[in-house]
């Protein structure tokens, strides 16, 4: 392995660090996104001559095996028994959020199906993004073998439009909802709060370094690759064209199996660990990236995009005042499905509103979990 590689690989190991530093210590950075920083910072890394001639062999190994080891860590922190425990207001919206996602997407392929020619595989991603966001989508990439410049102008598109979205979300959003739907009203048993640090848990990597948390996120790591080596093995028994998916969605189940083990549940940072190794992913996938072929927008993939993202939010708000769900709640479970958990705190900051964070939280987490299983479901169904 040559000199060039070997600083081709620090550099992907290493970069999502400094940014994730970086991201803590400034507020632009973190409005920014660790995230799309890694998208553009690979992205012109790979079309500025800097990589090794030998990289691609490289990089495609590292976002076959990103993806795999980081959905277990993520999916490690969930705790599905709270899922039942929420107000049925929280519930009816995560179903109804879901089903006006799905709905859209159907609605989307059926009317671009014939100006996309992967129009399924589109399906699928949006599918995954739009229920559990960035990890989602990168797994069902890898389930599906998408093709990387249809990946990445799939989420070029989707972080612009989700840019615009968090804008409204953001300003103005609140007082629109409330013409249509009713105002959020605490409930009468106390206040709803969260049991526990939600930035603690789910953004902040302060202390990931210290022995006492070290030790036990390397131990869920080996497990990840336990189940990774594990899942890639069963995997052998469904055909060959189903092998991809079946590792994903192997993956996916063990990852839920084991949150239900108290000991594997409560190692703190194992969400934020698995967020890092999605980081590596994203510089690297951008790295693979040909800019001019992504120049080309395609205007029936825009709208796709935009017919899944504001389209299922839009019919969540009309449906919802039939089922009686307030406007907070609303708007905290689209943003979770539609930007990820990470955004829920944000949000809830602009809303005024701290009550609302658990549950956009355990709906963020709830489509993390079901999101690959979705995903790839209706994407070889649309096939």
């Amino acid at each position: 392995m040559s000199i060039h590689i070997i600083l081709m690989l620090l550099f992907f190991i290493l970069m999502p660090v400094l940014i994730i530093y970086l991201e803590g210590k400034y507020k632009a950075v973190k409005k920014l996104g660790a995230v799309l920083i890694c998208y553009l910072l690979g992205a012109f890394v790979g079309n500025v001559g800097l990589l090794p001639e030998a990289a691609y062999k490289y990089q495609d190994l590292i976002t076959q095996i990103t993806v795999p080891l980081a959905l277990p860590l993520i999916l490690f922190s969930m705790d599905i028994r709270k899922w039942f425990k929420m107000a049925g207001s929280a519930i009816s919206s995560l179903l109804l959020g879901l089903f006006t996602v799905v709905l859209m997407i159907f609605i989307g392929y059926w009317i671009f199906r014939d100006s996309l020619p992967d129009a399924w595989q589109v399906a699928g991603m949006l599918t995954g993004i739009y229920t559990g966001g960035t990890p989602n989508m990168a797994a069902i990439k890898t389930a599906l073998n998408v093709d990387t410049e249809l990946y990445l102008m799939t989420h070029t598109y989707e972080v612009a439009l989700g840019a615009i979205y968090l804008i409204f979300i953001l300003s103005v959003g609140q007082r629109v909802f409330l013409l249509w739907l009713p105002p959020f009203k605490s409930p009468e048993t106390g206040d709803l709060k969260p049991d526990s640090n939600l930035e603690e848990d789910y953004e902040s990597y302060q202390g990931i370094f210290r022995k006492k948390t070290l030790l036990p996120v390397l131990g869920a790591f080996g497990l990840s690759i336990l189940i990774f080596a594990s899942s890639f093995g069963l995997s052998r028994l469904f055909p060959e064209s189903f092998s991809t998916a079946a590792i994903i969605l192997l993956i996916t189940t063990f990852g839920i199996a084991f949150s239900f083990v108290p000991r594997i549940k409560n190692i703190r940072k194992t969400f934020q660990s698995g967020m890092y190794i999605i980081l590596i992913f994203c510089l690297v996938v951008s790295s693979m990236a040909d800019a001019r072929k992504l120049i080309n927008i395609s205007f029936d993939l825009f709208w796709f995009v935009a017919l899944a993202m504001f389209g299922s939010h839009i019919l969540h708000a009309f449906l919802a005042r039939f089922f009686k769900i307030d406007a907070d709640t609303v708007i905290i479970s689209g943003s979770a499905l539609i930007c990820s958990p990470p955004f829920v705190p944000v949000v809830a900051g602009a809303l005024r509103n701290r009550e609302v964070i658990m549950t956009g939280l355990i709906v963020g987490i709830a489509g993390y979990a079901v999101g690959n299983y979705l995903g790839v479901f209706i994407a070889y169904f649309l096939k």
